[in-house]
């Protein structure tokens, strides 16, 4: 038979083949791996983060699913949107289940990319290159894909679940997580646990955390008498400002000292990082060099694990790192809660007395994997006001033998790392289920 080619058919015919060969190829490219790669092509960087696109996107997969959807604001430009879907359980009386990831990412400088960070471009060996490939935006859409998978396979949560997209994560989430978990609509969800997002792990465990360090921004400022600089004055701005910077060395190394000696891990401990030193009189070429200021200031970024003493530090900063008598004043920002509401440290427990835990720790072994001793988080996340309301909550990413690239060049996350993420969080249907749990949580 001779062969057809497009020029010999009828324009009807020609334009039927045409969509028709462009619906398969739209079908054929809607697939777990591309609809990450779409939720990563979508710029939500800071200092613009485009979440309208973002929220878009995710509500029509949400929609495709059949999950209500609501979109929540609690700023006055509403310029900083909250996204909450919800599959309800067969019992909604029971405790629901929240799976929350961040909407926003830090920066990323092109120059410096083998690829384009939102191209969310695919290599030859499986690596998605994107800002957000790990932080957080694979959980985001792993939640939605093992949803997809539940429903496929005709499953219903007894619970219900939640999945919750928050803005501003990534500059402290004060319009973010925190008023969310702070409104009258969050108390309404009656959440027994949580899921937020973890770190990729090097080796082939997975990484739990059950608890942040908190950031404290400590300012030390001190004032002393200005002068020529050939003269040797008692407490000027400058020798004040460095005795301090000493003492705050000293506490530091000691700090670190127990991590070398390996009695504590990196995030068990207070670490203390200098990030900067203002003093001097400007000039046109660069300072006035022959006087001496009156003014000199120190900034340290602090992060406190739950077991820290945040009133003994407190003592500390003013008595040693920054005393009155030598002229000094210190500021203290405290970025989130280091104790919960009943004044307990802000943690989730990782034995018999948390429920949840033992569940967790089944999802992951009825599929063959493997958890790493649980850690405190070096940094923080939106969990740290989960458990300040006394709700457990862990953070994990399934990443296994993956490096840590998050705020780093090239983030990537090979595209089987991703897929078999999507398996982990199928298996979580455990927790969906748990009529066990009722009479121990209700």
């Amino acid at each position: 038979m001779e062969n057809l080619h497009y020029s010999r058919l009828s324009p009807f015919l020609f334009l039927f083949l045409l969509l028709s060969t462009q619906t398969q190829t739209q079908q054929q490219q809607d697939t777990p791996i591309t609809r990450f790669q779409r939720y990563l092509q979508i710029n939500t960087a800071h200092p613009n983060p485009d979440y309208s696109s973002a929220i878009s996107f995710l509500k029509t997969q949400a929609e495709a699913l059949n999950l209500q959807v609501q979109t929540l604001h609690f700023t006055p430009n509403k310029d900083k949107p909250i996204l909450l879907l919800t599959w309800l359980g067969s019992n909604p009386s029971l405790p629901s289940l929240l799976f929350n990831s961040h909407l926003d990412s830090v920066p990323a400088e092109p120059s410096k990319w083998s690829q384009p960070p939102f191209s969310a471009v695919r290599s030859s060996d499986g690596l998605i290159y994107a800002r957000g490939a790990q932080d957080d935006k694979c959980i985001a859409i792993q939640y939605l894909e093992a949803i997809r998978n539940l429903k496929a396979n005709h499953f219903s949560p007894v619970r219900t679940v939640h999945v919750s997209y928050v803005p501003d994560e990534e500059i402290g989430g004060s319009d973010g997580a925190a008023k969310f978990v702070g409104s009258k609509e969050f108390e309404d969800l009656n959440v027994g646990f949580v899921l937020d997002e973890g770190q990729a792990s090097p080796g082939d465990e997975f990484r739990v955390f059950y608890a942040d360090r908190t950031p404290w921004n400590v300012i030390i400022q001190s004032k002393g008498t200005p002068g020529h600089g050939s003269r040797l004055y008692d407490n000027s701005a400058m020798e004040n400002l460095m005795k301090s910077i000493e003492v705050v060395s000293r506490f530091r190394e000691s700090q670190f000292d127990v991590v070398k000696a390996g009695k504590a891990a990196f995030s068990e401990v207070i670490s203390v990082s200098p990030v900067y030193v203002k003093a001097g009189i400007p000039s046109p070429t660069g300072f006035v060099m022959n006087m001496q200021p009156s003014e000199a200031e120190a900034g340290f970024n602090l992060r406190l694990p739950p077991t820290a003493d945040p009133d003994f530090l407190r003592r500390r900063i003013a008595e040693e790192w920054a005393p009155e008598t030598r002229n000094m004043t210190y500021q203290i920002k405290e970025n989130g809660p280091i104790r919960d509401c009943k004044g307990r440290p802000l943690l989730t427990p990782t034995n018999n007395s948390n429920p949840w835990w033992s569940v967790f720790q089944q999802a992951i072994t009825a599929v063959g994997g493997k958890l790493a001793k649980p850690e405190i988080l070096a940094s923080t996340t939106d969990a740290r006001f989960i458990r300040q309301l006394g709700i457990p909550a862990l953070g994990f990413s399934p990443m296994a033998n993956t490096p840590i690239l998050l705020h780093e060049h090239d983030e990537f996350l090979k595209d089987t790392v991703y897929l078999k993420g999507i398996e982990w969080r199928w298996n979580h249907e455990f927790l969906f289920r748990g009529p066990w749990l009722i009479s121990i949580i209700l």
